[in-house]
């Protein structure tokens, strides 16, 4: 499978997208000064106590207050207490863990007010950024992330990922982490660092290490509320998270953004460095690669399934719950045996795409799932194999359950992050509100453009709706052709497929937006 990483870089916000064999798998938006991002450190202030909720919500600076139920509180949370006052007091003169001292674990069924008090100063982690109305989701667990490696501070233990199953692998690898873990940390072996070699597994030790002094050094400034690590960009930490031998380029059209991209990968994999370039074209990156077309198509209540000849999903949100029901269209085999074999044929196409959708959109909680009907015991078996294969591939933590005696199949996905929500349609011109005639449109689009002749020396770009777009190049003397006829100068008409009707900016050469019109 071949990996692409597309990231376009607009205005304060930055697009991530992730194709796998040219089709759309994952996207990300990023504000490029977010401040609460997922596994970011802070020290904040308990603001309010809630006994019925058994929780308490601490101020870190959101305008919301973050929510922290007490089971997120951790059984260490005592000796984070302990050694968050020493460093603030200069007590704990460095970062070393060595000869700390350990406190009693906290009760795991206890009540919130009987450990946390109001004004308290806590160091906790997001786990989930805000979401609609609510803050941010946080836990007092610290863990600090690296590619190979989990560090986890005022642990003892090394664990290791499940699907590491080679009981010589896993000997080795944790007999080589107890030799290099500093003491006072745990650590988590993460699936990837599966048969890597000690060099690398040292080098995510040394980078998890520094973070930890670094976290260290933020704290003794004693900033309440305050920020004392940041994550990686989201761009980093996709890289962290899925870069493998799968991935065949990183595309970017940010020259600072492919400078540290460069830089992280000379630390990680510094051979595949050469995988990241620059997009320097007139056309927008995600139009370019077919990302922009892709949303368009894969987003909304109704979603064809690739290669199915007719059949789609409907997709519908409910307050509690996602319901996604499989219809076959109106590709149906003759014959019973046809009709059976059919049905699973048209189930396990579905599967495949619903695991997409949901990486995709992002959606989490509940999920229920509608398949084609299917009598035959052996087909539900398979399908739901299929299912957890297809699934497998997702970060995010799930649980699928087997078929229902209906038919149906329940799942349930994590998410740390709003869902992924496109727009898909389009205003219609003819709808209430009154709007440009596309002829007035058309005529002043000609009017800047005579404008901006007589003051943009360089190159200018037209970018349009794609039906726009075919009329203005339609015929050999097109409007575009009778543009250069009277001006000098060749106007490139680029297609947005994310523009309505009549919307459309003129860019020049150094993808400068000079005018814009939307309907």
């Amino acid at each position: 499978m071949k990996k692409e990483l597309i990231i376009s870089h607009e205005g304060e916000r930055s697009k991530i997208a992730l194709l796998e064999d040219g089709r759309l798998f994952e996207l990300h938006e990023e504000e490029d000064k977010s401040d609460f991002v997922v596994g970011d450190l802070f020290i904040g202030k308990v603001k309010k106590l809630a006994p019925n909720l058994n929780a308490a919500f601490v101020g870190i600076g959101y305008d919301k207050d973050a929510f922290l139920h007490y089971q997120d509180l951790g059984p260490q949370y005592l000796t984070y207490k302990k050694f968050l006052k020493d460093t603030i007091a200069r007590k704990q003169q460095d970062s070393s863990l060595k000869n700390f001292e350990i406190q009693p674990e906290i009760n795991k069924n206890g009540i919130i007010d009987k450990v946390l008090n109001k004004d308290d100063s806590v160091i906790l982690q997001i786990t989930k950024e805000p979401i609609s109305t609510k803050g941010p989701r946080i836990s007092t667990q610290i863990s600090l992330t690296g590619r190979f490696l989990v560090l986890i501070p005022f642990d003892k233990s090394v664990s290791i990922s499940k699907k590491i199953e080679s009981a010589e692998e896993r000997d080795r690898l944790k007999t080589l982490i107890e030799s290099i873990k500093p003491e006072g940390f745990g650590v988590i072996i993460r699936t990837v660092a599966e048969g890597k070699k000690v060099a690398e597994l040292h080098n995510d030790m040394n980078q998890l290490v520094q973070k930890w002094e670094n976290t260290f050094r933020n704290i003794q400034k004693n900033k309440v509320p305050g920020k004392i690590l940041s994550e990686e960009g989201k761009a980093s930490a996709i890289l962290r998270d899925n870069f493998n031998a799968d991935f065949v380029s990183i595309i970017c059209d940010d020259e600072e953004m492919v400078e540290d991209m460069k830089a992280y990968l000379e630390v990680i994999a510094p051979e595949r460095k050469n995988i990241v370039q620059f997009y320097d074209k007139p056309t927008p990156l995600l139009e370019y690669y077919n990302v922009e077309k892709q949303l368009k198509q894969s987003f909304g209540k109704h979603v064809n399934i690739p290669s199915s000849k007719g059949a789609y999903l409907v997709i519908e949100h409910t307050e509690a719950l996602h319901v996604i029901d499989v219809n076959s269209g109106n590709n149906i085999s003759s014959g019973a045996a046809g009709n059976r074999e059919h049905a699973l044929h048209v189930n396990r196409m579905a599967a495949t795409e619903i695991a997409r959708q949901l990486r995709l959109r992002d959606m989490g909680g509940i999920i229920v799932v509608d398949f084609i009907d299917m009598v035959n015991a052996d087909h539900r078996r398979e399908l739901f194999e299929h299912l957890k294969t297809e699934m497998s591939r997702d970060k995010a933590r799930h649980k699928i359950l087997p078929p229902s005696k209906f038919g149906l199949i329940q799942l349930t996905r994590q998410r740390t992050r709003p869902e992924n929500q496109i727009e898909t349609k389009e205003e219609n011109p003819n709808a209430a509100g009154e709007i440009l005639a596309p002829i007035v449109v058309v005529e002043r689009m000609e009017e800047m453009i005579r404008t901006l002749m007589q003051t943009e020396k360089g190159k200018i770009f037209l970018h349009v709706h794609p039906f726009v777009e075919a009329y203005l190049t339609k015929g050999l003397m097109s409007i575009q052709t009778k543009w250069y006829l009277k001006y000098k100068k060749w106007v490139t008409i680029i297609p947005r497929d994310s523009f309505k009707y009549l919307e459309y900016k003129l860019i020049n050469a150094d993808k400068e937006e000079l005018m814009s019109y939307s309907n």
